[in-house]
C-alpha cells in the first residue's frame, strides 16, 4: 500500500504540511507522496490570471496516481477533494480515498458551489491579479489553532497565493462515486464549519470524526495514521 497526499487551497510544500503523518506511516512501512499543485504555483508557474488552474492540477496529481500499480490510499485535504474528484476517477490502483474537512463534488461541480457566494474573512482575494490567498494574521486562529507553537510558527512559510479560477473550474469525474471513501470530519475546524461537513460527508460511505482543527494531520498525526492503517 502507498498513500498519495493531496494537499489544499493557498499552500505550498505539501510535504510539509503532512510531514508529521508521513513519518508515522513509514515506520508502518507504508510510503506517501505529496504532488505539487501547479495552481499554487509549485510547478514552476505563478499562480493567477493566465497561470495554471484546475486542469493542471488534475494533470499533476493523475500523473503521480498511475505511476505505479501498488494499491493505493488518496488523501486529499479541503481544495484536495475538488482536484482528487476528477484525478483518481478511472485509476485502477486507487482503492480508498480519505477526504480531510474536504469536498465531494459531483460532475460539473465547482469549489465556488461549496460557498456562500461571497469570499470568506480569512481569504484575500486580488480580483487584478487573478490570485488568492489566506490572511496570515488569521491562519493560525482559523485553521491551526489546535497545533502545537512549532507547527504555528513555520506554517506562514508555507503559504501560497493560488490561482482564483480554480474555484468556479468544474470537476470532469467524481471518483468517490467510484471508490471507497471515507470522509473525516474535523468537528473544531473554524475553516469549514463541522455542520457542513457533516453535510458533505453525506455522499461518502464511511465518516469517522475527530476533535480536531482543520489540520489533523498535524495536529493528531497519530490519529490520522490509525484511519489510514485501517483502510
Amino acid at each position: 500500500m502507498r498513500v498519495v497526499f493531496v494537499h489544499g487551497a493557498c499552500v505550498r510544500d505539501g510535504a510539509w504540511w503532512w510531514h508529521r503523518t508521513a513519518g508515522l506511516l513509514s515506520g508502518h512501512g507504508v510510503p506517501s507522496v505529496a504532488p505539487a499543485l501547479p495552481s499554487c504555483g509549485e510547478a514552476g508557474r505563478p499562480g493567477g490570471a493566465g497561470g495554471p488552474g484546475l486542469p493542471e492540477d488534475v494533470a499533476a496529481v493523475r500523473q503521480v496516481l498511475q505511476a505505479g500499480d501498488e494499491p493505493t490510499v488518496v488523501v486529499a485535504h479541503s481544495y484536495g477533494g475538488i482536484v482528487t474528484a476528477e484525478a483518481a476517477a478511472g485509476v485502477a490502483s486507487v482503492r480508498h480515498l480519505l477526504l480531510v474537512s474536504s469536498y465531494l463534488p459531483e460532475v460539473g461541480q465547482s469549489l465556488s458551489e461549496f460557498g456562500s457566494g461571497s469570499p470568506a474573512p480569512f481569504l484575500d482575494v486580488d480580483p487584478d491579479a487573478g490570485t488568492f490567498g489566506v490572511r496570515p494574521e488569521l491562519l493560525v486562529d482559523t485553521f491551526l489553532q489546535d497545533c502545537d507553537a512549532e507547527v504555528q510558527a513555520a506554517a506562514a512559510d508555507h503559504l501560497a497565493r493560488q490561482s482564483v479560477q480554480v474555484t468556479g473550474q468544474p470537476v470532469g469525474a467524481a471518483a468517490w462515486q467510484q471508490v471507497p471513501t471515507t470522509y473525516l470530519v474535523c468537528a473544531r475546524d473554524r475553516g469549514t464549519p463541522p455542520p457542513l461537513q457533516r453535510e458533505f460527508a453525506r455522499r461518502a460511505g464511511h465518516v469517522v470524526e475527530l476533535d480536531a482543527g482543520h489540520h489533523p494531520f498535524l495536529s493528531q498525526p497519530a490519529a490520522v495514521r490509525d484511519v489510514l492503517l485501517s483502510l
